[in-house]
């Protein structure tokens, strides 16, 4: 049982979820709730080892190797917990290292999309829809940020997530068509060409980039009430992919 806040179990996980530094340098994430640890056991990802509340959590329920299930008590949970009402067991993964697929044909593009909540619930709907890769530019918030893992539910472990540079993301996307999101695009969201794509959708509050504007083909809307305000980024990620998603299964 740990009891004591300076084991180096325990402060490895702290710094892992407080430290986009740490998770780069150890190549680590925290996962924290049983149904989000469970989710990347099923699909072949192995925890390096999983400390738990006996009072809350019963080891049985992960299918594990017995060694690395370490009992913890409320105390050290609490410490370690990125929530208000810890779940009572935290898990450290490597940090899922996807490779791209060759040829890339549906990708999103974050640009310098910063609240955890929303790029964690995009990243849930672009796995959902079928989306191959996202890519977060520089600026974006960390892709492991427990806040996003949380928000994901899991989409981490079902699609490639990438942080690149601009250069980087043009080099892979240069033979899909890009789209920009943008309220005053040219092409209508429902008439696009969604056989094969990446889609760029770019900060609520700061507009696009300049790169994302430069390696931009067209700049694709959702028409909407007159003064209206623009859509949230992660509802308008959903209704787009949605609609690339019911295009690609009428045409395949």
């Amino acid at each position: 049982m740990l009891t004591s806040i300076q084991n180096e179990r325990v402060k490895l996980v702290h710094a892992l979820q407080n430290q986009a530094k740490t998770r780069r340098k150890e190549r680590k994430i925290a996962l924290e709730g049983k149904r989000l640890i469970q989710d990347a056991l099923a699909n072949e990802h192995r925890a390096e080892f999983i400390l738990y509340d006996p009072e809350f959590i019963n080891p049985m329920d992960f299918d594990v190797p017995k060694s690395i299930m370490i009992p913890a008590e409320t105390s050290v949970i609490r410490h370690i917990s990125d929530t208000e009402q810890p779940q009572g067991v935290v898990a450290v993964f490597p940090m899922p290292s996807g490779k791209l697929p060759t040829p890339l044909t549906r990708a999103l593009i974050l640009d310098n999309l910063r609240d955890p909540g929303n790029v964690g619930t995009i990243l849930r709907t672009a796995a959902a829809a079928g989306i191959e890769a996202v890519f977060l530019s520089a600026g974006s918030v960390d892709a492991y940020n427990p806040k996003v893992l949380r928000s994901a539910m899991g989409a981490h472990f079902r699609l490639v997530v990438v942080e690149h540079g601009w250069d980087a993301i043009a080099e892979y996307c240069h033979d899909l068509p890009v789209y920009l999101a943008d309220m005053t695009g040219d092409v209508r969201y429902d008439q696009a060409n969604w056989s094969q794509y990446a889609l760029i959708i770019g900060s609520e509050a700061h507009g696009a980039s300049t790169e994302a504007q430069t390696i931009a083909n067209h700049t694709v809307y959702i028409p909407m009430q007159e003064n209206a305000e623009s859509l949230n980024a992660a509802i308008a990620a959903g209704v787009m992919l949605f609609e690339a998603r019911r295009a690609f299964l009428k045409n395949s």
